[in-house]
């Protein structure tokens, strides 16, 4: 297929509007890729008449269809180690101190395929563990995603052996997983898949029902949108969050800006933000 770039215009106009994502000019190659299988499926000759269609069904199979192509991201266990760590030494033994018995409440936003969500339950489960169950209180996780077809991978835990070599130690996958025939998958135990509630939700849509909580999770998804949206989703974050709870963004992605809603906290590796 090839892409006008009026067609190409035309398109990242309208991901942007539904999604937040802003494609770089360099991004037609992803496009193509991406959407060549549905184009052929629906005998679509061009971008912009897929567009057109999404438009005349707004919310309807082919525009879920087509957002979840082009949201879909891979992702890894533990990613970048240090959040993990800092979230057992730091974060957890100060805000459960703090709450004295009331619990905590964790969003992992944009979760993907459930790498991050699951990765904080095997991360609180060895907190537990290390304190000999001297937590107080339930800690609860909300995850949240825009993909409809990530969000059922999600509830499912299931996972080929390529996913689960990036990322995850033998000793996690031998505690934490079983196998599932004798195809290389894995499928996350029952006792973690319970302690994560998944929600569908669009970062440019309200926050408002998900309540408030002690420590979010919004990593390596910022950088998909355009400064003035950033800012807006940061905004809305810091509206989620206690005072004195804490943000975690990912390693290539900095707060820039809104010193009044944040304070840079210095970790040993690595940086998180705490709302004021």
């Amino acid at each position: 297929m090839t892409v006008s770039l009026a067609d190409f215009q035309l398109f990242r106009d309208y991901l942007e509007k539904q999604s937040g994502i802003l494609l770089g000019d360099n991004k037609v190659y992803l496009v193509n890729s991406r959407l060549k299988k549905i184009l052929e499926k629906e005998g679509t000759q061009s971008l912009a008449e897929l567009v057109r269609r999404m438009q005349a069904m707004p919310r309807g199979p082919l525009h879920t269809e087509v957002i979840d192509a082009m949201t879909t991201n891979e992702t890894l266990w533990f990613r970048d180690g240090y959040p993990f760590e800092v979230l057992k030494s730091k974060v957890l033994p100060e805000l459960l101190a703090k709450n004295s018995g009331q619990g905590l409440r964790i969003w992992s936003a944009a979760c993907s395929s459930g790498q991050e969500p699951y990765s904080l339950v095997m991360t609180l489960d060895e907190y537990e563990r290390s304190t000999f169950g001297q937590v107080r209180g339930s800690v609860q996780i909300v995850a949240t995603e825009l993909s409809s077809s990530m969000l059922q991978a999600c509830k499912k835990g299931e996972y080929d052996a390529l996913a689960i070599a990036r990322g995850l130690s033998q000793e996690r996958l031998q505690r934490y997983f079983e196998k599932v025939g004798t195809e290389g998958r894995w499928r996350i135990k029952n006792e973690v898949k319970q302690r994560v509630d998944f929600r569908q939700l669009n970062l440019l849509d309200s926050y408002a029902t998900l309540g408030k909580f002690d420590i979010v999770f919004c990593r390596n998804v910022l950088i998909y949108f355009s400064a003035e949206v950033k800012k807006d989703i940061l905004r809305r974050i810091h509206a989620t969050l206690k005072p004195g709870g804490y943000l975690f963004l990912g390693a290539s992605e900095a707060l820039n800006g809104l010193p009044e809603l944040y304070t840079m906290v210095q970790c040993s590796p690595g940086i998180i933000y705490q709302a004021k």
